[in-house]
């Protein structure tokens, strides 16, 4: 972590700390908003810019596994913009104008969102982040990709270019889990994640990372620690979904044949509020729920826009008076998965 990551995580204040009725976070927020150590940073309003690189992953070309993560549908979460028949600099620049359009941001990050965007040889890849990073308003990369797909020679590209960008690598895990990794395909262990985030840190790049809450074979204390556990690992940002099935993926399908219990929306607001309070508040929050469009959508169907959910969310720390890291110790062991 470069020494103005680690100022910046310094500046996040500590659970406790807001006067009464107030979040101890900047605006009054009760968790620790990635976008608004964006806005600090660099002083404007910032997005990403989601781009289709044209890669596929270990677990679907035959690499590690086929049939790809269970869960997964890359066509759910794309934006139009996103179109691997596209260069990305044209890619870039579609998003750019629509995000510009729609959101008056000024500033952007290129996402390479869909599939792994590592798996690939780096004389590939390079070319790809370059072409990304010369647009004049593009300020850095965030990266999606698997934590079996890092090496050496990338992570010492990705260091060097931190010096003059921001570059942000998000490592799927899903779950700390092995038995949940290998039901849903994954194709790699927890142990796997932990050694990436290992060779990662100290580094300069920001480093985040996804989990998803709701499986039903995990129970509730199982998912709950799985926030010390990530406040252990030298993360920088957290992304945090729902487990919610699409269609045409294996789990879908799987539910269509056979359905199982997935989470209710009552019932997320209270994992998801207590997920927040054993996290540690240095970690900025990047999502609080996953989405998909109603088309593709299976279950569950809450019937409420992402703004309500959040709003939901916001409104249950309130209500309870309590904010990301109220439960949090440092010295907190961490669970291990199994």
């Amino acid at each position: 972590m470069t020494k103005e990551i680690a100022r910046a995580d310094q500046r996040s204040p500590r659970a406790g700390s807001a006067a009464a009725g107030g979040g101890p976070f900047a605006d009054g927020c009760r968790y620790n908003k990635f976008g608004t150590y964006l806005r600090e940073k660099f002083g404007c309003r910032i997005r990403k810019v989601s781009v289709d690189a044209g890669l596929t992953c270990p677990n679907r070309d035959g690499t590690v596994a086929t049939g790809g993560c269970s869960f997964c549908s890359n066509e759910s979460f794309l934006p139009a913009s996103a179109d691997r028949g596209l260069t990305v600099e044209e890619q870039v620049r579609q998003g750019i104008a629509r995000l510009r359009s729609r959101y008056g941001a000024e500033r952007f990050l290129v996402y390479f969102q869909p599939f792994t965007n590592t798996h690939a040889p780096l004389e590939r890849l390079v070319p790809l982040y370059e072409s990304a990073l010369a647009h004049p308003d593009v300020i850095g990369l965030s990266v999606g990709t698997r934590p079996d797909c890092i090496d050496e020679a990338k992570l010492q590209w990705f260091e060097e270019t931190a010096r003059r960008h921001f570059v942000m690598i998000e490592y799927g895990l899903q779950s700390i889990y092995d038995s949940t990794l290998a039901r849903i395909n994954r194709g790699h262990d927890y142990r796997c994640w932990q050694n990436a985030m290992d060779r990662s840190r100290n580094r300069g790049i920001w480093l985040g990372t996804h989990l998803i809450l709701g499986f039903p074979w995990e129970t509730r204390a199982e998912m709950l620690a799985m926030a010390p556990a990530m406040s252990h690992s030298g993360l920088n940002s957290l992304k945090l979904h729902h487990l919610h099935l699409v269609r045409d993926t294996a789990l879908g399908r799987e539910y269509e044949r056979s359905p199982f219990r997935l989470l209710e929306y009552q019932e997320y607001l209270d994992l998801v509020v207590g997920f927040l309070e054993r996290l540690s508040p240095e970690i900025r929050v990047e999502r609080l729920f996953g989405s998909a469009p109603r088309s593709k959508l299976l279950a569950p169907d809450w019937g409420r826009s992402g703004a309500e959910i959040r709003q939901a969310i916001e409104d249950t720390l309130a209500s309870r008076d309590t904010c990301q890291g109220r439960l949090w110790r440092e010295r907190q062991t961490e669970f291990a998965g199994s």
